[in-house]
């Protein structure tokens, strides 16, 4: 479905390339997340992935084409939504999805269903101009899925969106992958990307540091930490404290703790990706 292989590609001016010999394959009916930092490389592997930058070295096939040569049946086959949508902004939300439903050569999905389907279908006649950036977001993803594509690609598809409208994006997506769609998506909701994303690749400098499932990387990268609450002095004032759970029992500062009777609750505190990315690339994810 997409492969690219020692794919490198550097601006015009740069020292350095922006993406350095990436490797990555992504198959049919899956849902991928590319994290990174923001100048990692993610938008620009996007823009290579569907044909707009073309000078790269190494090889990108992507539904069967080289993502550099493709043609008209290409984009035909692919739908892409950006992080900042641009629209006809005095047309309203439905006339915008129905002027674009007329690019596509073959039957496209009806409008006024995937409005619905993104909780947009009251917001129907406003006009582009007058919708917050959440709405603007799921009306780019609206414009994303009207040729039923096969591939869909989506740069930070969550951005301003609240948590119910997050829901029902994940539906959306969910319900696509189960047809067999294959769905690319930069984020850094980690919460989406655990809950959408079949297979997380983290991106770091132009170079992928890791490929796997969000469960295996938090299982094998992450760090368990033990949470206690405890009493800072005899007027009972809380402090917490974290400790990691390997090697706990030889933690001098826990044995004090545990031997001053001060001790208020304890819990697990299971590992995070913000957590592993931060191992990984030396900053959080904010």
């Amino acid at each position: 479905m997409v492969e690219a292989r020692e794919l490198t590609y550097q601006y015009a001016g740069r020292v350095e390339p922006t993406l350095g010999g990436l490797t990555l394959r992504i198959a049919r009916g899956e849902i991928f997340g590319l994290l990174g930092p923001s100048g990692s490389g993610k938008s620009t592997l996007l823009n290579v992935l569907t044909g707009r930058l073309k000078r790269y070295t190494g090889t990108v096939n992507v539904l069967g084409w080289e993502a550099a040569a493709a043609g008209p049946g290409f984009y035909e086959r692919i739908g892409v939504g950006f992080e900042s949508p641009g629209f006809y902004e005095r047309f309203t939300a439905l006339d915008n999805l129905r002027h674009f439903r007329r690019l596509y050569s073959s039957s496209a999905t009806d409008p006024e269903r995937l409005l619905r389907e993104l909780g947009l279908a009251e917001s129907a006649q406003l006009k582009a101009e007058q919708l917050s950036k959440g709405m603007r977001m799921r009306l780019g993803v609206c414009r994303a899925l009207l040729g039923d594509p096969q591939l869909l690609l989506l740069d930070e598809p969550t951005s301003g969106l609240d948590p119910k409208s997050e829901e029902r994006l994940r539906q959306v997506l969910e319900g696509r992958r189960a047809a067999g769609m294959t769905i690319v998506l930069t984020t850094h909701n980690m919460k989406a990307a655990v809950q959408l994303c079949d297979r997380i690749g983290f991106l770091v400098d132009g170079r992928m540091q890791l490929i796997d499932t969000p469960q295996a990387v938090m299982q094998r990268y992450g760090e368990r930490i033990l949470r206690v609450e405890h009493a800072e002095s005899e007027d009972g004032a809380c402090q917490v404290e974290r400790f990691a759970l390997d090697g706990i029992g030889a933690n001098a500062r826990f044995q004090q703790l545990l031997q001053s009777g001060r001790i208020m609750a304890m819990h697990t505190e299971e590992a995070t990706l913000e957590q592993v990315f931060g191992s990984i690339a030396g900053r959080v994810i904010q």
